[in-house]
This record gives structure tokens, sequence and C-alpha cells, in this order.
């Protein structure tokens, strides 16, 4: 048996209406802020996230998926979203339209990382970029934006992690502090980390080795160097969000992975399932659309982690007790009254046609055809089957009526419409069933 391989999964129908759901609720909210959704590709040229990303992160040097095509090009699995959006931006020329262009899509992304519980190496991301606007309250919005995104999926105890890692003008002075700061650790720090000093040694601030990040923890912050701008930026997205009454910590640790990030980064985390566990993240990139051949434009933007961010609403809707890091368990609950839970209604038919006989069987299909067009989810057997198994299909498709349309009934002209819940019936004729059955449906 060929299975799948391994890092990638099937969503199946079950675990699907969820993931439906929480894109539903985003791009609703998205939208009611301005956001218009595009859809890029899954692969581009190499060159785009080597030069976005940075050569020296570990998304570059070990987790893409780069192959060379027919005439040897090497093309690239995209491993996140924010390069390939700028790369439109900038082929399309969308700035020429209008000058701020917020935009969001929903995808795949792909990474060779090591499997494990929520990360996969075909994974999902909801991302959202503002183009065009310089103003530090975008910065403040977009945190708010995902602040109220995950309270209407029902997330609590949310917290904003926020850092400035300063522009080209005040970075130089910071680097040079870190660079004599990594001199004096070089015998804790791994060897990416060794490797990095000269090239990027901000990079080293992201490393997830235990012991680097032990040698690291005294290391220079960004915050003690910023230049009078970035400073005033950062107090202005500081004092807005406490206006707004998001909760934020100030972490100078907070680099991000990406090396095309500037000024305020930014991630969201929720300790709602016991441990503390990031669900978002995010930055300012005012220099990489130059970097990628544009124009000179600021932008900003986040990712959210689809795939745990649906296995966090998951285990919350049903109440799961979840396993944290110090070895207990805590029990979450959901809002059941809340709007993102009537999303999850299921999606069980309004009616199922019970055919008894060959004549029934064809109007069925017939109807059951009509009513579906007609925005009424219908349902039908073509198996011969006795009333008795179709009733029990019925239930079990939790059908909110069913028509039992025999050929007996067909001939009489009185077809039998029963409410599963009340039991009431009506009889309706065979002629234009579907105009009818709107009526006593009130769907008209």
């Amino acid at each position: 048996m060929i299975q799948t391989i391994r890092g990638f999964r099937d969503i199946l129908p079950e675990d699907i209406v969820i993931w439906q759901a929480i894109e539903k609720t985003a791009s609703k909210l998205f939208e009611d802020f301005g956001f218009k959704e595009i859809r890029i590709p899954i692969m581009e040229k190499t060159e785009l996230f080597a030069r976005s990303i940075g050569e020296t992160t570990d998304i570059v040097e070990k987790e893409m998926y780069t192959f060379p095509d027919r005439k040897g090009d090497k093309l690239t699995l995209r491993p996140e979203a924010t390069a390939s959006v700028v790369r439109a931006y900038i082929q399309h020329n969308m700035g020429a339209s209008d000058s701020v262009q917020k935009l969001y899509t929903i995808g795949p992304m792909f990474r060779r990382e090591r499997p494990q519980k929520g990360r996969y190496r075909q994974f999902y991301q909801i991302n959202a970029e503002v183009f065009g606007i310089e103003s530090p309250y975008i910065d403040a919005q977009l945190i708010l934006i995902l602040n109220e995104l995950f309270k209407r999926l029902g997330l609590s105890e949310l917290k904003a992690h926020i850092n400035s890692l300063g522009c080209k003008e005040c970075r130089p002075t910071f680097q040079k502090e870190l660079l004599g700061f990594l001199e004096g650790k070089k015998e804790h720090l791994c060897e990416n980390c060794l490797r990095r000093m000269d090239k990027n040694p901000l990079r080293t601030l992201d490393c997830k080795v235990p012991e680097c990040r032990e040698a690291l923890k005294d290391a220079p912050s960004t915050l003690n160097h910023l230049c009078d701008k970035c400073k005033d930026h950062f107090e202005i997205v500081k004092n807005v969000l406490t206006e707004q009454n998001v909760e934020f910590t100030v972490d100078k640790t907070l680099v991000r992975g990406l090396d095309y990030y500037s000024r305020t980064t930014f991630e969201i985390l929720t300790t709602a399932l016991g441990a503390q566990s990031a669900v978002a993240g995010g930055g300012r990139y005012d220099a990489l659309i130059k970097e990628l051949g544009g124009p000179e434009t600021y932008g900003i933007g986040f990712a959210i982690g689809f795939d745990r961010l649906a296995e966090i609403v998951a285990q919350m809707i049903n109440g799961e007790d979840v396993e944290v890091k110090d070895g207990s368990s805590t029990t979450s609950e959901f809002n059941s009254e809340s709007d993102f839970m009537n999303l999850l209604s299921p999606k069980v038919p309004d009616i199922f046609i019970i055919p008894l006989g060959e004549k029934a069987i064809r109007l069925a299909y017939m109807w059951t055809s009509a009513l579906n067009i007609a925005g009424i989810r219908t349902e039908t057997d073509y198996s011969g089957r006795s009333l008795k198994s179709l009733m029990k299909r019925a239930d079990k498709l939790n059908a909110a009526n069913v028509l039992i349309a025999g050929d007996k009934e067909i001939e009489d002209n009185a077809l039998v419409l029963r409410n599963m819940k009340t039991k009431e019936q009506f009889f309706i004729t065979t002629d234009n069933p579907v105009e009818q059955i709107e009526t006593l449906l009130n769907r008209v």
C-alpha cells in the first residue's frame, strides 16, 4: 500500500471543517480591515528566497526543497509566503494603482524539517502583508488584528512579544557590539553560530541550541542602540497597544528567523493549553521590496501557523486534556455560543430523498440536482434498498427532513415530506416539487 511521504499528511473531512471555519473567520476579519486576497505559486526561482530570507538562515541552508528543472534553472517549493507576495507586488506594479496595498493569502509551505507533532514538511500558513505605510500605527494594528482573530477563534490568555531590530542606520553599531560579545563566547557556540558570526551576527540570537541560548542570554540588546527615529517608532507602537488593551511584553531576544526584518518584530503567544505556545509572528521589512528589485517601499506582515492553530482550536472545542511541558495536563473549554462555533455546525442534509422503485430513483436524481442548485442541501440513494434501511441512512446523516417518493406516491401524485424532528408530515405533488419544498422550508 502506498502511503504519504514522511512529514506530509492528509487533512480529512472530519478535520477540514475546523480549517474552513478558521479560514472564513480570518478572511472576514482581514477584509473588514481592507485586505484583499492574493494567490501565489507554490514554486518560485530559488534566488527569490535566497535573497529575501537570507543565505545564512536555517531555511535556506538546510530546509528548502530545491531542485533543477529540465533547463537547469534552480526552483524551490516556497518555504514562506512573504517573498512571493513581494515578488508579485513588484512584477505586477501593484503600487501604481494605489500606493497602499493590503494583501492576505492562505496556503501550503514546504520545509524539510524534522517531522514532529504540530510541525510538518508540508505545512500551512495564513499570511497578511501591508505595503506603502511607514507609520507605527500599522504595526500596532497588525498586532491588534492577530489578537482579535485569536479571540474570535476562542483562544485566551494571549500576549504579544514585541521588539525592535532597528534600521540600517542604527543596526551596524549594535552588530559591532554583538560581535565583540560573541568573540568572548566562542567556546560555547555551536558550529552554525560560529560560521554565521562574520556574515550575520544577529542570526546567532535566533539559535535554538540550548548551550548557545544559555551563552547568549546576556547578549547586547538592539533596544539600547536604536536611533531616535526607531526609538520614537517603537514607543508609539507600545503606547497604541496599551491604549487598545492589547497585552504585550517587550522581549529583547526576539529577532525572528528571517533576515529581512527591521524595526518592529512580534510574536503572539498563548497559554490557553497550559504551555506557552507561539501561534503567529511577523514584523517590518522596509528594505525587502527594494532588495528584490522594486521601488523603495515600506512593508510589514505576519504569518500564522495554520496547522498548530487548527490543532489548538480542535483541542479546545473538544475540551481535551492536553499534556504540557512540565508533564502535567490541563483541560480547555470553548465558548459554544461564539460566532466561530456557529461555523462549525454540522453540514447535514436539509432533505434526504427516499426513492422506492426505478422510476422514483430517476426522479430522485433530478429533484436532488435541482434542490442542490437552489441551495437546499439534498442527498438521495440509488441502491434500491428498502424504506427501513434508507430511513436508517437518513438518521445516520442527521437529515432534517425526508421525502418519501415510492412508485405508488408518484402514481398518486402525493409525495410525503416528513420532518425528522417533529415527525410532522406534508404532502406535495410531483409538479414542481422544488418550489413547494422551498415554500415549506421558508427558503423562498
